[in-house]
Order: structure tokens, then C-alpha cells, then sequence
């Protein structure tokens, strides 16, 4: 008995030495709008919806690939949310900051608006091919008439950023390039009807 419990000491405290790498956090930079936007919104609110995914489910996972077919998800690094509310979060403080809007709300407001914008994800990832490393955010955005329910406009705004390492750090700071690119491209597109 007194072999077993020893052992058993033994393999608990070695269990409690061993060093494990620390789970890193990472969120997406909202990037403020570069400028105010004055136009036909103007007196306009917009419902901003939760992105919906064509590929994998959303979740604060954060992805790579070393192939078209090939994919995995990092083990010590995730997003700090869900990666559709970073997304959300993202477009909303987008859009208020650039005074497009007289009123943004998200999609889980009771308030009635004007315009529902809604997004659908075709990739946001990490793809590694050979010595290349990309950020690439992929999303179409649908801008709806929520009195008539009408389409009025779509568009799908795709971006590739080289990054500087091969990590989720890097990744990173490549996709937080790519968001700002495509905030800036968002509101351009909105603005012109």
C-alpha cells in the first residue's frame, strides 16, 4: 500500500511541474472611420445582423490551412469571442463612427429600423502554402429594406495580407490589416447608392 501511494505522489507532483504553454487571446482592432459621412441615411437607422457562415461554425476558434482541403484549428490561441460578434461588434462601431447612420443597432435590438445589413463569412482564416502565410477575410454584405423587405444592394469584398510570421500573432495583425481595409471599403460602398 505504501508502494501505491507513493507512486501515486510521485505522478501527481510531476503532473503539477510540467509547464504548459499559456492560451493567448486575440480580438479584432474597430477601426474608426477616416472620415464623417454625410448623404441620404442620414435620418436613417440600419439593423446590423450577426454573420452567418458558409464553411465552418462560428466560434472563437481560430483557423489555418495548409491546403484547400486541409484545416485545423490553433491549440493555444483563440479569438476573445465568438469571431461573428467580433465581426458585428466590428461593423457596428464602424458605422456609428463614420455618423453614416443617424441610428446602428445589432441584430438582438428591439428598436425598428430603416436597413438590415446582413453578412454571410466565405472565409476567414489563415492559409499557409508553402512559403507564403495570408490572412484572407472573405464576407458579402446584403444591404435590406426592412419595410419592403427588398434587396438593394450586395456585394462581396474578399482580401488577402501577407503576414509577417507563420503564428496566430501574425495572423493577426494581418487580419486586423484586412478589417480595416474592409471597414474602409464598407463604408464607401454603403455611401454610394
Amino acid at each position: 500500500m505504501k508502494h501505491i501511494t507513493g507512486a501515486l505522489l510521485v505522478i501527481f507532483l510531476a503532473g503539477c511541474g510540467t509547464k504548459m504553454t499559456p492560451l493567448k487571446n486575440y480580438t479584432l482592432q474597430t477601426p474608426e472611420a477616416d472620415k464623417r459621412y454625410q448623404g441620404s441615411y442620414h435620418s436613417k437607422t440600419i439593423k446590423v445582423m450577426q454573420p452567418l457562415s458558409l464553411k465552418e461554425k462560428m466560434s472563437d476558434k481560430m483557423y489555418f490551412s495548409y491546403s484547400p482541403v486541409q484545416q485545423g484549428a490553433y491549440l493555444n490561441s483563440k479569438w476573445s469571442n465568438d469571431l461573428g460578434q467580433l465581426l458585428q461588434g466590428t461593423v457596428i462601431y464602424t458605422l456609428q463612427s463614420s455618423g453614416m447612420f443617424k441610428g446602428v443597432v445589432s441584430y438582438a435590438s428591439t428598436a425598428q429600423a430603416d436597413y438590415r445589413l446582413e453578412s454571410t463569412v466565405f472565409d476567414f482564416s489563415h492559409h499557409v502554402r508553402g512559403n507564403a502565410s495570408d490572412a484572407v477575410v472573405s464576407l458579402q454584405f446584403d444591404l435590406v429594406s426592412t419595410h419592403t423587405g427588398e434587396l438593394i444592394k450586395s456585394k462581396r469584398f474578399s482580401y488577402r495580407e501577407a503576414t509577417k510570421t507563420t503564428d496566430a500573432q501574425g495572423y493577426v495583425e494581418a487580419s486586423n490589416r484586412a478589417i480595416e481595409r474592409l471597414s474602409n471599403d464598407l463604408l464607401l460602398w454603403l455611401h454610394t447608392l
